[in-house]
C-alpha cells in the first residue's frame, strides 16, 4: 500500500523529473517558448487585413485641375502610391502584367467641367482581383476617398452636401488585425503546448518502456499522470502571461476586461487541451502517431474553425456545425469579449459553460481510457 507520508515527496520527485526532461530537451524548449514568440511576431506584424501603399497607375484623359487634384489626393493617402501616369488602355494592361500596379484609375475626358453630382459614376477603377478579398478592400478604400473628395468639392461650390455617414468603429477603431489575431494565437499556442507536448511526453515513456516502471511506484497511476501534466500546465500558464505581455508591449494590444476572468477562461481551456492530449496518448502507440493525431485532429481545426483567421458566419453550414465541437472556437470567442470588448461574465457565460462541459467530458474519458490501457 502507498505510504501517505511519502506521497507528497514522491509526487514532488516525479514533477521534478518531468521538469528535468523538458529542460534537457532543446526541441521541447524551442516549441514551448521560442515558437510562441515567433508566431506572435509573424502573425502580429505580417498577417494583416489592412492594406497600405497600394500601387496604382492613373490614366487622366481630362487633364483638368480637378482630375489632377483627385490623383494627388489619392497619392497623398497612405493607402495609395502612384506609380505612373499612363495614356492608353494598352499601357494600363501592361502595367498590370508587369506587376507595376494593383489598381488603375481612369478619369474620362470632361471630368471637372461641372460640380461633382454623380459621385464615382464617371470614374473607372480597375483592380487585380486574383486576390478577391484584397481587391474588395482596395475598391472600398478608393470609394471612401472619392466620396470625401466629392463632398469637399460640393461644399466649396456652395452646394448642399451629400448625406454624410458618421461611422464609429467600436472596440477597434483603427481596424488593427493584431487585436483579432492575439486571442486566436493564444488558443493555438495553448493547444500546441498542452495537447501535443503532453501526448508526446506520455507516449515517449511507453516507447522507452519506462511507463511500467513509473506505474509500479507507490503512487497511484492517476497521480503519476498528474505529475506528468503539472509541468505542462505550468509552462502553459507562463505562456499565457508571456503572450499577453508581448502583445501589449510589441503590438499594443490591451487587456480591457477583467484579468481574473481572463485567467479563469485560460485555465479552463488549458485543462481541456491537456485532457485531449492525454486522450490521444492512450490511443497513439508512437510519438509520430501522436504528433499526426494532434496536428490533424486538433491543430488544423483550431486554426481553421475557431474564427481565428476565417469568420465562422461566412463558412458553409456543415462547417459551422462542426466548429461547435472545437474548444478553441469558444475560447477565442470568450477571449475577444473579455480582452478587446472589455465585457464581463454576462457576455461569456455560454462559452464558459461549454468549455467547462468539454473539459469534464474529455478529462473523464481520458482518465477512463488510461485506466483501461493499464
Amino acid at each position: 500500500m502507498t505510504d501517505n507520508k511519502n506521497t507528497p515527496h514522491l509526487l514532488r520527485s516525479f514533477i521534478r523529473k518531468e521538469f528535468c526532461h523538458i529542460l534537457r530537451d532543446p526541441l521541447s524548449l524551442l516549441i514551448m517558448f521560442l515558437l510562441p514568440i515567433m508566431l506572435m511576431m509573424i502573425l502580429g506584424f505580417a498577417v494583416s487585413t489592412e492594406i497600405r501603399h497600394i500601387p496604382f497607375v492613373a490614366m487622366d484623359m481630362a487633364k483638368s485641375q480637378e482630375s489632377r487634384e483627385l490623383i494627388e489626393k489619392l497619392n497623398a493617402n497612405a493607402c495609395f502610391d502612384l506609380q505612373d501616369n499612363v495614356h492608353t488602355a494598352r499601357e494600363v494592361e501592361a502595367a498590370f502584367q508587369k506587376g507595376l500596379c494593383a489598381m488603375a484609375v481612369v478619369i474620362p475626358a470632361g471630368f471637372g467641367s461641372e460640380p461633382l453630382r454623380s459621385g464615382v459614376a464617371d470614374i473607372q477603377v480597375m483592380t487585380d482581383a486574383s486576390d478577391p478579398n484584397q481587391a474588395s478592400t482596395m475598391v472600398n478604400y478608393f470609394q471612401a476617398e472619392i466620396l470625401a473628395y466629392q463632398q469637399a468639392k460640393n461644399k466649396a461650390a456652395g452646394m448642399s452636401p451629400a448625406i454624410v455617414t458618421d461611422v464609429k468603429m467600436l472596440y477597434n477603431p483603427q481596424l488593427r488585425s493584431a487585436l483579432s489575431i492575439v486571442p486566436g494565437l493564444l488558443g493555438m499556442v495553448l493547444m500546441l503546448i498542452c495537447a501535443m507536448m503532453t501526448s508526446i511526453a506520455v507516449v515517449r515513456e511507453k516507447e522507452l518502456g519506462t511507463m511500467e516502471i513509473l506505474l509500479v511506484s507507490p503512487l497511484r497511476p492517476q497521480t503519476v499522470i498528474f505529475a506528468k501534466v503539472i509541468p505542462y500546465l505550468t509552462v502553459s500558464i507562463a505562456n499565457v502571461a508571456l503572450i499577453l505581455a508581448l502583445a501589449n508591449v510589441a503590438l499594443d494590444v490591451p487587456v480591457n476586461g477583467n484579468i481574473l476572468l481572463l485567467a479563469t477562461l485560460s485555465l479552463l481551456y488549458i485543462f481541456t487541451a491537456l485532457s485531449m492530449g492525454l486522450l490521444i496518448s492512450t490511443i497513439a502507440a508512437t510519438q509520430q502517431t501522436a504528433m499526426v493525431a494532434v496536428g490533424v485532429g486538433l491543430m488544423l481545426p483550431t486554426m481553421l474553425l475557431s474564427g481565428m483567421i476565417f469568420p465562422i458566419d461566412s463558412m458553409p453550414a456543415a462547417l459551422q456545425v462542426i466548429s461547435h465541437a472545437v474548444p478553441a472556437r469558444w475560447f477565442v470567442e470568450a477571449l475577444r469579449n473579455v480582452m478587446i470588448r472589455g465585457l464581463g461574465f454576462d457576455a461569456v457565460w455560454r462559452p464558459f459553460f461549454i468549455l467547462l462541459g468539454m473539459c469534464i467530458f474529455f478529462m473523464t474519458v481520458s482518465i477512463k481510457k488510461f485506466r483501461n490501457r493499464l
